[in-house]
C-alpha cells in the first residue's frame, strides 16, 4: 500500500495551531487507500535528507506558490497515476517561512500550488489534508466529492 506523508519543514509539531485534530482526522479517513501520516521537520535540510534516505520510491511534492494548480479531480487523477506507476511514498511538504530554496525545488518531483494567496502553514496543512482525503474519495467513488 502506498504511503502519503504530509510534512512541514521548519516549525513546531502543530499541536498549538488549532488545525492538528482536523488534519489527523482527514489523514486517518484515507486509510483504505493509503497509509497517511503527518511529520514535522526542523528544517528544509532535515526534510530533504529524510526523503533521500528512504529505501522506497518517494515522490517529493513541494507546496509552492509558483507550482502547478489543479482541480480536485485532476489532483485525484495525478495521485492515481503515481500509485499505478509504483510510487511507494508521496511526500507532500509545506516549506519553511522563507519558502523553498532553489536547490529544494530542483529535487522535487512536482511543485504544487494551493492558489496564489499566501496562507498560514497550519491552514495549508489542513487544506492539503482535506484535498488528499477528497482525492481518495473521488478515486473510491465515495459521495463526499460532488464535483462543484
Amino acid at each position: 500500500m502506498m504511503r502519503i506523508v504530509l510534512a512541514q519543514a521548519g516549525g513546531r509539531s502543530g499541536s498549538r495551531d488549532g488545525f492538528s485534530a482536523a488534519v489527523t482526522d482527514y489523514l486517518e479517513r484515507c486509510s483504505g487507500f493509503a497509509r497517511c501520516t503527518a511529520e514535522v521537520f526542523r528544517s528544509e535540510a532535515a526534510l530533504l535528507e529524510r526523503a533521500a534516505k528512504q529505501k522506497v520510491r518517494v515522490v517529493l511534492v513541494l507546496l509552492d506558490s509558483r507550482g502547478r494548480q489543479m482541480t480536485s479531480e485532476a489532483f485525484a487523477a495525478w495521485l492515481s497515476t503515481q500509485r499505478d506507476e509504483g510510487a511507494q511514498e508521496i511526500l507532500f511538504a509545506i516549506g519553511p517561512a522563507d519558502g523553498w530554496t532553489d536547490a529544494a525545488r530542483k529535487q522535487a518531483g512536482m511543485l504544487l500550488s494551493l492558489g496564489p494567496m499566501t496562507m498560514a502553514h497550519g491552514l495549508a496543512r489542513l487544506v492539503m489534508a482535506e484535498q488528499i482525503y477528497r482525492a481518495v474519495t473521488i478515486l473510491m467513488g465515495h459521495p463526499y466529492h460532488c464535483g462543484h
